[in-house]
């Protein structure tokens, strides 16, 4: 839950593996064909080591063959405009954080706070939602244990030799994503700070499986970490967060392979994982969808 959490702040993914890796050790990238366009899908993971590598002949050539970027959103780097909606969509002023959660959660709260540097511990969240405490502690987390939330495959794609002067494309707006959590009903917002109070406990162990898991091209384990972490606890955030935004993203899909052109997508990996992933979305709308095949 940590890592979809972190992801309305951060929008930013895991780097590709060394071109070293074995042939069949690397992410996973599929290929969609229309008489006139392909369509790359590869996914992503949000944060990683600094100066992890990233390389992969096929991403490579998929990403030097293509015309346009499509990521979840266009700017992912926009922080003035992630800012100003967390400020607006973030905090509560007039219902305080030890308002809303139990006071043995608000001690775990605390205790979290100061574990990571926040000297006045929990009085800091005090004016934040449950959605916002919970991302601001998963991010802290995360860099406690050496992730580097600037080192993702969105930010490096952006600034990348073989996208520059690409257009990029957004499937969805920073905005809208906000509205993903800023929507949640209330009893729903506290079990998710509950259930992130649990993550924060584990340290980045869930992460650090994710992450190996990703790179070996796992989508076994990616399900098992990523979708049905959600799936199982929180159906109907699972519904809206993954089977629904898929299903409008396969929607710009199928229009994109009616026309023309090489295009690279590149989105969470959970959303190219489990029985509602994209490309089984696609393959029920009577769609093609193939893996490329891992070269040396």
């Amino acid at each position: 839950m940590i890592g979809n959490l972190g992801k309305i702040l951060r929008n930013a993914v895991i780097v590709l593996i060394a071109a070293s890796a074995s042939a069949t050790a690397e992410p996973g990238l599929w290929v969609v064909e229309g008489p006139h366009a392909t369509v790359y899908l590869f996914g992503t993971i949000h944060v990683l080591h600094k100066d992890q590598a990233w390389s992969s002949p096929d991403i490579a050539k998929a990403l030097g063959s293509s015309q346009e970027l499509w990521l979840e959103v266009s700017d992912p780097d926009d922080l003035t405009e992630v800012q100003a909606l967390v400020k607006r969509y973030g905090f509560d002023q007039q219902h305080p954080l030890s308002t809303k959660v139990s006071e043995a959660d608000l001690a775990h709260v605390d205790e979290a706070a100061k574990s990571v540097g926040v000297a006045d511990g929990e009085k800091t969240f005090e004016p934040m939602r449950p959605w916002l405490v919970s991302v601001t502690l998963a991010d802290a987390m995360l860099i406690r244990a050496g992730y580097d939330p600037e080192s993702g495959v969105e930010h490096l794609l952006l600034h990348d030799d073989l996208t520059h002067g690409k257009p990029v494309h957004g499937f969805e707006t920073l905005d809208q994503q906000i509205h993903f959590f800023a929507d949640l009903a209330p009893a729903l917002e506290v079990s998710l700070l509950k259930d992130a109070l649990k993550d924060f406990d584990q340290g980045a162990g869930k992460l650090d499986a994710l992450v190996d898991a990703w790179s070996r091209g796992d989508d076994a384990a990616i399900t098992r970490l990523v979708v049905d972490d959600m799936k199982t606890p929180f159906p109907q955030l699972y519904r809206t967060l993954f089977v629904q935004r898929n299903e409008r993203w396969v929607n710009a899909i199928t229009a994109m392979i009616k026309g023309s052109g090489v295009k690279f997508i590149a989105v969470g990996a959970g959303h190219l994982a489990g029985p509602d992933s994209v490309q089984n979305a696609l393959k029920r709308r009577g769609v093609r969808v193939e893996r490329v095949a891992a070269t040396n």
